[in-house]
């Protein structure tokens, strides 16, 4: 037998052997699965994706409270960060849908920080350029924060969150700009 033919053998082997475990799997009950492991799946299905609506939630709520802190400690900066924090805290609110219990943000760009009574306080720096640009880095880690969800998150769920690390890249671009001299 020649070196083809032997792979030719081969090959054919391999392809009856996978055949026959194919059929092998599906025959007997048609491939119907067991309810109670359906069941089980669904719920860790479920768990998973509400522990990644949380996380999601607690990664917007985080960038609201420096947008409140930042203008806390920056009132003259009010009228450029207002429209953004509103959006901030549009975020929170959208990816807070579906059950998760999520805190609202409150409505109001001046408003206090949003963070519960056990949290650090946010430190935001005297100068003004200084504190924009650590907005902005806020912004770009909560939108990469929300990329790196994509990975795990169920269709509707990823592009709602493709959608809020857009706009935070946004954010992120537009502070940083701020921050330049």
């Amino acid at each position: 037998m020649t070196t083809t033919g032997r792979r030719a053998l081969l090959a054919a082997g391999a392809a009856t052997g996978a055949a026959a475990l194919l059929a092998g799997c599906t025959s007997g009950d048609g491939g119907a699965r067991r309810p109670g492991a359906e069941r089980a799946r669904a719920e860790r299905v479920a768990r998973a994706e509400a522990a990644l609506r949380k996380r999601s939630v607690t990664t917007a709520r985080t960038l609201v409270e420096r947008y409140d802190a930042t203008l806390a400690a920056h009132p003259p900066l009010a009228a450029r960060l207002g429209p953004l924090r509103a959006s901030a805290a549009a975020h929170v609110k959208a990816l807070g849908e579906g059950g998760t219990g999520a805190r609202p943000a409150t409505a109001s760009p001046t408003a206090s920080p949003t963070a519960p009574a056990t949290a650090a306080p946010v430190l935001v720096p005297a100068d003004p350029a200084a504190a924009l640009g650590e907005l902005a880095a806020a912004a770009r880690r909560s939108a990469d924060a929300h990329t790196a969800a994509l990975l795990t998150a169920p269709p509707e769920y990823a592009r709602l969150l493709a959608s809020v690390a857009a706009a935070g890249a946004a954010h992120a671009f537009l502070l940083a700009e701020g921050a330049r001299p």
